[in-house]
């Protein structure tokens, strides 16, 4: 896949293969993702795509037995260099997981400031900035901005779903990787998810893996199927669901498998 002609290369895996242990379940992984653009990463339960996007942060390293072969480059540096500091990578490519994940024993504000601290003390009054600039860009300041100092349980799944993309928005990543974040919220809490997508690849590169086809289809600018490890296609989203060009891409966007 080539990117357009116009945009800056932000993240490409080279020859990435995901193993834990000796098994490999991610095999041999080449794609690019231009900046300011969303894809999807959709394919099968257990075909490798929440491992593959684990390995875009090395998240997946933290997993018992896992480890790379290949690259991730960002801005054209490997980060899986033994001198790329794990910790302040994540800053630069935040990730949301499945289910939200708030720090319970935090307050709204503190959850989302708990990303800056990672480097260091902050003065209040910029910690404070940061806090509510990440909180509109998840479109929840409105929301929440006269109980900041509430425990963050007492909102609701999509609440808490969008202040955990505030808290991965606040050290102002380059990078925004989703896992399924919508798979357990409601209709309306998943449609507010997708507009901030949208919105958000406008100052962000985004890669969100989706079980859902028609959330891929509305979201994405490219779409890449993942079939027991491999990369079998990646397309301008239009194109691969309109016109794929292998077999097992046709078969599964058509549901005859998966």
């Amino acid at each position: 896949m080539a990117p357009p002609v116009d945009a800056r290369l932000e993240l490409e895996a080279v020859r990435l293969t995901a193993l834990y242990g000796r098994r490999a379940v991610v095999t041999d992984v080449s794609i690019l993702f231009p900046a300011h653009t969303v894809t999807a990463v959709i394919g099968p339960s257990g075909c490798g795509k929440s491992t593959f996007l684990r390995c875009l942060n090395r998240m997946h390293e933290l997993s018992e037995g896992g480890w790379v072969t290949g690259q991730v480059l960002l801005d054209g540096a490997d980060i899986y260099d033994p001198g790329v500091d794990p910790v302040r990578l994540r800053r630069r490519v935040g990730m949301v997981f499945q289910r939200p994940t708030p720090f319970p024993t935090m307050s709204i504000h503190d959850n989302v400031a708990a990303g800056l601290r990672v480097n260091g003390r902050r003065a209040r009054t910029d910690v404070d900035a940061a806090v509510e600039r990440a909180l509109r860009q998840a479109a929840l300041w409105d929301e929440v901005k006269d109980r900041l100092r509430s425990s963050a349980l007492a909102l609701s799944g999509g609440q808490q779903q969008r202040l955990c993309i505030a808290r991965a928005l606040a050290p102002e990543p380059e990078v925004l990787l989703l896992d399924e974040p919508t798979a357990s919220l409601d209709p309306a809490g998943t449609q507010r998810i997708e507009e901030l997508c949208h919105e958000l690849k406008g100052s962000y590169t985004i890669v969100i893996v989706t079980h859902n086809l028609q959330q891929a289809a509305r979201i994405s600018d490219y779409t890449a199927f993942f079939y027991l490890g491999e990369l079998v296609e990646v397309d301008r989203t239009e194109a691969l669901f309109t016109k794929p060009a292998a077999e097992r891409t046709e078969a599964y966007i058509t549901g005859r498998f998966g």
